[in-house]
């Protein structure tokens, strides 16, 4: 499936080959893909072509790919952000969530896989008004932003879907489970604490000091959107 636009894609990969290799899989499929190869030159080319997603090797020359999300999601790019890696400990994983990233690729890479992925984080905008609300949470849907108390929250892709998804099922205990499938779309495996990360990360962003939580932790089963 071509893309309707031609959606800039920065892969920052010190591998030659490797790079050429995503950045031709990404142009076949329609995207415009453009190398960096370390993390100094990736960084200048994120900020001078605002790129819609971002893929960085862990490894880079000068800076690990890891240092080089926290710097960007510092700087406010709020692009998506994907990881390749050679290992897949839960360690690993979370280290990449706690960079900022939104995901990962597992080295030996596969195209297939790697494209499935760049679609599912590239898909079309919604065009709509639809909001969703809970209190004085309010979603709106077209523009991906959260409003909390009249204050904007700035939210990335997955910290916006896992929000939503929330927004979408006020009151209801949702077990890990439909959480990994509904908002992740696969299974990061029993072990992984992949949600308890973004929890957290919701949970500094919308629950302020001295107010009430809202995403409430159900033991031994879930989380829950509800008032305290």
């Amino acid at each position: 499936m071509i893309p309707s636009h031609s959606a800039c894609v920065l892969v920052i990969e010190p591998d030659g080959s490797l790079a050429n290799q995503l950045a031709f899989d990404l142009q076949e499929v329609g995207y415009d893909a453009v190398v960096a190869h370390d993390a100094a030159s990736g960084l200048q080319k994120c900020r001078d072509l605002q790129p819609a997603l971002i893929v960085v090797d862990r490894m880079l020359t000068g800076e690990s790919g890891l240092s080089l999300c926290k710097n960007l999601r510092s700087s406010g790019h709020r692009s998506p952000v994907l990881i390749l890696m050679a290992r897949d400990t839960v360690d690993d994983r979370v280290a990449c969530l706690e960079a900022g990233a939104d995901d990962y690729i597992l080295k030996p890479y596969r195209s297939e896989d790697f494209l499935k992925l760049i679609r599912l984080y590239l898909k079309p905008d919604v065009d709509t008004n639809e909001q969703l609300r809970f209190g004085d949470l309010v979603l709106d849907i077209g523009i991906r932003r959260a409003v909390y108390n009249g204050t904007a929250i700035d939210l990335t892709m997955k910290e916006f879907e896992l929000l939503k998804f929330f927004m979408e099922h006020p009151r209801e205990v949702l077990t890990r489970e439909q959480i990994l499938e509904n908002v992740w779309g696969y299974d990061f495996m029993g072990e992984s604490n992949v949600i308890e990360v973004y929890i957290r990360y919701l949970r500094l962003k919308i629950e302020e000091e001295g107010q009430k939580r809202l995403i409430q932790t159900v033991r031994g089963v879930g989380y829950v959107l509800r008032e305290s």
